[in-house]
């Protein structure tokens, strides 16, 4: 988008790519992709190593993994197994599971409001350890080695009246966890990628950015242990829409004259909408599935 037509989105494959378009390269920026065809399943690694890449990407500096897979909003258990195994592969990876730790998950967001609820959606299905180690110990598991895993629901300011990261703050003072899982729904560029894209970055997260609603940021400098945040996409902003609609049209138009009719075509009022494929309500739930099974499998394979 051009001007001060600037693109929304959480995605840091999404930020690439306008830069691939004009085949520019970023210095500090590289980027792996591997293709999975037995799964149509596309990873991208993108590891922002600089603070120019930082700041060209508008990605603070850390490794963002995106898991693209249209068959994700296939009601397919086996699918969506495989999925969560690979996710549960990346996790290990970034939290370095190879020794026990003990795993705070917070799930961010509205359960009132359905493109918002994945965060509380997949804290309902994990599988909490942290009261049974503490209570029987390890071989109460019936395991030698046991991840402690502890969630939290932190809702939202108008249910709380209080910041996500005051109440997240306090459960790690008392409970001293050695990580922190933030699950929450984002914002993409593209409407392919609504429901079927998987992001996970240990950079942590910001509650609310996907509608552009910020709140302080979950991350290793704000809290004081590593952050992994995982997200998928459930809205795009209006105006994205009826930029994408167009732009075939305005091809013939010199840049100056496009951003001009742009300006006058998308009102201020279009960046404050936001919209969700109509069957979210189904494919939310079945995402959260996905992704804490991927968390499940991830903490109890030590």
């Amino acid at each position: 988008m051009l001007g001060s037509y600037r693109i929304r989105t959480d995605l840091a494959v999404e930020s690439k790519e306008k830069f691939e378009k004009d085949n520019v390269e970023i210095k500090g920026v590289s980027i792996h992709e591997e293709y999975e065809e037995r799964l149509d399943l596309r990873t991208t690694l993108v590891k922002i190593e600089t603070d120019h890449g930082a700041r060209v990407m508008e990605k603070p500096k850390g490794t963002y993994i995106t898991m693209e897979a249209p068959d994700l909003i296939v009601p397919d258990k086996d699918y969506h197994r495989e999925i969560s195994l690979g996710l549960a592969r990346h996790l290990r990876e970034l939290l370095h599971l190879e020794e026990e730790k003990a795993v705070l998950v917070v799930g961010l967001g509205n359960r009132e409001i359905t493109p918002d609820a994945l965060g509380p959606l997949v804290i309902g299905n994990l599988k909490i350890t942290r009261h049974m180690v503490k209570e029987y110990g390890k071989a109460g598991m019936g395991e030698d080695k046991v991840h402690m895993v502890s969630s939290l629901v932190p809702g939202v300011m108008a249910q709380t009246g209080m910041e996500t990261m005051e109440i997240i703050r306090g459960v790690i003072r008392e409970t001293k966890p050695d990580a922190l899982i933030a699950i929450d729904a984002l914002a993409a560029r593209s409407m392919k990628r609504l429901n079927c894209t998987i992001q996970i970055t240990d950079t942590g997260i910001s509650p609310g950015s996907g509608v552009m609603n910020y709140r302080n940021g979950l991350s290793k400098e704000s809290l004081g242990i590593p952050v992994i945040g995982i997200g998928v996409p459930t809205v795009v902003d209006a105006a994205t829409i009826v930029h994408d609609a167009i732009a075939h049209l305005l091809d013939s138009l010199e840049e100056s004259e496009m951003e001009e009719f742009l300006r006058e075509l998308i009102t201020p009022g279009l960046h404050s909408m936001f919209v969700t494929p109509k069957d979210v309500d189904e494919t939310v739930k079945m995402l959260s599935y996905t992704i804490s099974e991927g968390i499940n499998i991830a903490m109890n394979r030590v």
